[in-house]
């Protein structure tokens, strides 16, 4: 393949992935209204889940292919294009304000997660003990949040279900179907540019692939930024980042068949970057509960000196 057909079959692949994600995302976000689900429930839980199918596919596929390189760095790298690219522009056009209790556990979870991620590829494997640590986070963060939701549906109205259900339903599964086409596409395409360039697979996938990747969760964000809904916003990015280091690893472990290698590179760069810029995002959110353009720049000059760092 050379490398202007990789170029051109990983830019349909993106097409296929953020439209795919954008009739899955909207089908998704209506079918959890018509159910009565709060806004900030629906960005941590269906959205989330949504959106993260990209990551997901991708690095199954990547794993599933013997490119172990390619399937961590997608997830990792996408964690910290989410978090200093995407949600550092929302902070940067949208001031993020919210009750600390809407998002305490989850930010909590996530930090924990990453550190754990950190500290359980020490031997450059994803250990058991850190596969199984972060699965009990993920049932952590599911529980805790569909316990949120429960408590706020209780005083939310329900609205009618409607007659859109099934057009919906349909919507979902082509959404899908277009994620899982695109990801093939980017999987392949990523393969042979990192060939054709002479680059680390390595590199491909915490780059282009990350940021390609995230565009779903960047679509979400800039309509919260166009719709003023910090919530959504917040909670989708939370949701999503938990989801890809919670959950896409593991699977991709145990789809391969053995111990999860994860690459020199990838312990002193991106696993170390990934936990930074989640620190610095979610503790002072924490403590502060807002965050401002200040913030934001911060989070856009760190994932530039990154991007700087992995070239």
């Amino acid at each position: 393949m050379t490398l202007w057909l990789a170029l051109i079959l990983f830019a349909v692949g993106i097409l296929l992935v953020v439209k795919g994600g954008d009739w899955f995302v909207d089908a998704a976000g209506r079918l959890a209204r018509a159910f009565g689900v709060p806004p900030f429930i629906i960005g941590a839980t269906v959205v989330s889940l949504a959106t993260t199918m990209p990551e997901m596919i991708v690095s199954v596929l990547s794993a599933l292919q013997g490119k172990t390189d390619m399937a961590v760095g997608n997830a990792v790298g996408s964690v910290t294009a989410n978090t200093a690219l995407i949600l550092g522009l929302a902070m940067v056009f949208m001031p993020v304000a919210l009750p600390r209790r809407d998002y305490l556990g989850q930010c909590l979870l996530l930090i924990g997660a990453a550190a754990v991620l950190l500290a359980g590829c020490g031997n450059g494997y994803l250990t058991v003990w850190a596969g199984v640590a972060l699965l009990c986070l993920l049932l952590a963060f599911m529980e805790q949040t569909l316990r949120s939701a429960s408590r706020e549906r209780e005083n939310a109205a329900r609205p009618a279900a409607g007659n859109g259900i099934g057009k919906d339903g349909g919507l979902f599964l082509l959404g899908a179907a277009a994620i899982v086409g695109g990801s093939q596409l980017l999987v392949r395409s990523g393969a042979a540019i990192a060939a054709a360039l002479g680059a680390p697979e390595r590199v491909i996938a915490v780059t282009l692939m990350a940021v390609g990747t995230s565009l779903p969760e960047l679509a979400t964000t800039v309509t919260a930024i166009r719709k003023r809904e910090a919530g959504l916003s917040v909670g989708n990015i939370i949701g999503a980042n938990l989801i890809d280091l919670t959950l896409i690893l593991p699977v991709c472990s145990a789809v391969s068949g053995r111990l999860l290698p994860v690459a020199a590179a990838c312990m002193r760069i991106d696993l170390p970057a990934c936990l930074l810029v989640t620190a610095l995002a979610f503790i002072p959110l924490l403590i502060r509960q807002r965050g401002g353009r200040i913030q934001g720049m911060l989070l856009l000059a760190a994932y530039g000196a990154y991007l700087i760092v992995t070239a």
